[in-house]
């Protein structure tokens, strides 16, 4: 249908409108509700059509919200969710809705909104839910209204909205209006925070999203009419830590007169200071303005050797600065600004890895500090990042990020995740190459890679997977993964008519020589079908699990794909991966442990698979799941040839546990084999 694909104006919002007209729209939606309730399965989408109309006309009435939530459990009960995906609202997710509101189809727009409608009823007790409990539907709303934070604390749609589709606009803040009266601001910002510090638990490399939030948090707490009660405590050490993480900032006083603070400083003072950042940076994970003036005044000072304490360096992180001195503060003066703040965690990450002592990475630094970057790689990332500062200055923090933080390169909505995953694997495996690659697309604006002795160059090939540049990516990833993509595009093809998935040539070519060159996959790759799965399963638990493989652990971070499901267990689509780790964990669980290069790792995959991102053991940037439930969305994986594993010394139990479940999700219709 015309209006299923793309957003479209919803119509002008009605005036008030005189209480007979009002009653007899109320009349027609009743009866049109009615018709759909009585309609035969066969009939229903139909019926559907003339209620989403006379329900779109009602919600742009001033009172349309009210109208729509007395109505929400008759809406439901006709089957107005029939056939789609809101009819399952057990397995809705919250970070949906608002890209929903704001960018469906007026029909996505009405569905969603009674969607949200319904939930509340649930959550109010005013229609019990088979599925869904009150307690489940009031924390999706709170999550709901966590991620459109900003909408939700507004006094009303901002001009920009206004001047896009006011109608929309209007409606969707007399919705998130409503919603609020009845969660309450407390819980909110409780859901607000709490997904903050999820997230940022996970370090990632991108934290825009989060400052703003935070921010909000922050404005929102001077309204009067906003109580947080227990919240607040939370939400402080959120605020506090980006806008006044030590004694001076404390009261965000502006750059200016945070500067002449310093100056009036004892050292003493100093040295409180720079523990006052390295302990707030390192709790929350975020970087204050304040700290990244902080350390370029003290190369100003010439105080460097407060810079162990500013950026909270253990001993290894010490005698790697003490090492690498020179470099360290050339970096700072080069890459750490205001604009670029969040690069000092990385920085004191790279020197905690000890990344500097591997011998090519000091000099592939130095190289990239005094890079000139091409006309074509400048406008690229002017366009995402702006031009506060330098191109160069974005791209040489976005270094420092990649190889202080290799698990907090995030895909966002690019759809390479084998490009994330290669540059997350190379800034563990090969940093070197790494540098390589960022020079030659930077410099040159293409990369030259080869494919079984045949040379790839990206400017000649093809546009790959990544249509345009997501703005949401870091400055690494903005500039190589268009390169990236076209390349391992190309790889593909050149093996495509080979009898075997083409990720078993690929992988090795593509990421580097310590890709395992023995390859498993649990599909046939022309039918789609299972193909000896238990072997599979047996060759998985046998080449990985410490128990069966002669406690062999993981050398190199291995690439693997994963089926993913939704929350109700239906496949979604293959995702790449890295194998990072199998261990135990404090609970004597053996999980493992895996990069996955999404903006969020934390996903519900059904049958209980809930993807832990913490409080398992996990590190910062890692994903984790028991072992056997990783096993059974595992669908290819490398190992090394070298030892044949035992297949028959796994249990049956571990094997038939892993493929009940696969059976039961992504594999459901491809075969028992």
């Amino acid at each position: 249908m015309s209006e299923a694909g793309r957003p479209q104006p919803v119509e002008a919002a009605a005036p008030a409108q005189p209480e007979a007209a009002t009653t007899a729209l109320d009349t027609k939606l009743d009866h049109a509700i009615e018709r759909l309730a009585q309609a035969r399965p066969f009939a229903k989408p139909a019926a559907i059509g003339p209620v989403l109309s006379l329900a779109r006309r009602r919600l742009l009435q001033p009172d349309g919200v009210d109208a729509l939530y007395a109505r929400a459990a008759s809406l439901d009960q006709a089957g107005i969710f029939a056939g789609t995906d809101w009819d399952n609202p057990q397995a809705l997710s919250a970070s949906f809705v608002g890209a929903a509101l704001a960018q469906g189809s007026a029909q996505q727009l009405t569905l969603e909104c009674i969607s949200a409608l319904r939930m509340l009823a649930i959550a109010n007790g005013a229609m019990p839910h088979p599925v869904v409990s009150a307690e489940h539907a009031r924390h999706f709303l709170t999550q709901v209204l966590a991620h459109n934070v900003r909408r939700v604390f507004a006094q009303a749609p901002d001009e920009a909205e206004r001047q896009g589709d006011a109608a929309r606009a209007e409606l969707i803040h007399r919705l998130f209006g409503f919603l609020v009266a009845h969660v309450g601001h407390a819980d909110i910002l409780a859901s607000v925070c709490e997904e903050i510090w999820r997230v940022l638990g996970q370090r990632p490399i991108q934290v825009q999203h989060a400052r703003a939030m935070i921010a909000q948090i922050a404005v929102t707490l001077t309204r009067e009419d906003v109580a947080a009660g227990g919240v607040r405590l939370g939400a402080d050490r959120l605020i506090n830590a980006l806008f006044g993480p030590t004694e001076l900032s404390r009261d965000d006083p502006g750059l200016p007169s945070y500067r002449e603070r310093l100056a009036a400083l004892d050292r003493p003072g100093l040295q409180r200071e720079a523990a006052g950042f390295a302990r707030a940076m390192h709790d929350v994970g975020l970087v204050s303005d304040y700290h990244a003036d902080f350390l370029r005044w003290l190369l100003e000072q010439q105080l460097t050797d407060l810079l162990p304490d500013a950026l909270g360096l253990s001993s290894t992180g010490i005698d790697s600065l003490r090492c690498y001195s020179d470099l360290v503060h050339a970096l700072i003066a080069e890459a750490v600004t205001v604009a670029t703040a969040q690069a000092v965690y990385a920085l004191a990450m790279l020197l905690e890895r000890g990344t500097l002592y591997t011998p090519a990475i000091a000099p592939g630094l130095w190289r990239q500090i005094g890079l000139e970057l091409s006309a074509q790689a400048e406008a690229t990332l002017a366009a995402t990042f702006g031009t506060a500062v330098p191109a160069r200055v974005h791209l040489l923090a976005g270094v420092i990020s990649v190889l202080g933080q290799p698990l907090g390169v995030a895909q966002g909505n690019n759809p390479t995740c084998q490009s994330a995953r290669a540059i997350s694997l190379w800034a563990i495996n090969d940093p070197d190459y790494l540098l390589y690659l960022i020079a030659q697309a930077a410099k040159f604006d293409r990369l030259r890679m080869e494919f079984e002795g045949q040379p790839l160059e990206s400017d000649q090939l093809p546009q790959g997977l990544a249509q345009s540049v997501p703005a949401d990516n870091d400055p690494v990833s903005t500039l190589l993964v268009p390169h990236l993509d076209r390349i391992y595009n190309e790889m593909g093809r050149l093996c495509a008519e080979r009898p075997q998935d083409p990720h078993a040539w690929v992988n090795p070519e593509f990421h580097g020589w310590w890709v395992g060159r023995q390859f498993a996959i649990a599909v046939d790759v022309e039918t789609g079908q299972l193909a000896d799965y238990e072997t599979f399963l047996r060759h998985f638990f046998a080449s990985y699990h410490p128990l069966f493989n002669g406690n062999q652990p993981v050398i190199h971070p291995q690439p693997a794909g994963l089926a993913v499901t939704d929350s109700n267990g239906r496949f979604v689509g293959w995702h790449a991966i890295s194998l990072l780790r199998v261990a135990l964990d404090h609970e004597g669980t053996m999980r493992g442990y895996f990069y996955n290069p999404n903006n969020d790792s934390g996903q519900d995959w059904g049958q209980g698979v809930i993807v832990s991102t913490q409080g398992h053991g996990e590190w910062p940037g890692e994903a984790s799941l028991p072992f056997w439930q990783l096993a059974s969305r595992v669908y290819i994986f490398h190992d090394e040839p070298y030892a044949q594993p035992d297949l028959a010394g796994v249990p049956q139990k571990k094997v038939d546990d892993a493929r009940r479940m696969a059976l039961e999700s992504w594999a459901a219709d491809r075969g028992g084999d």
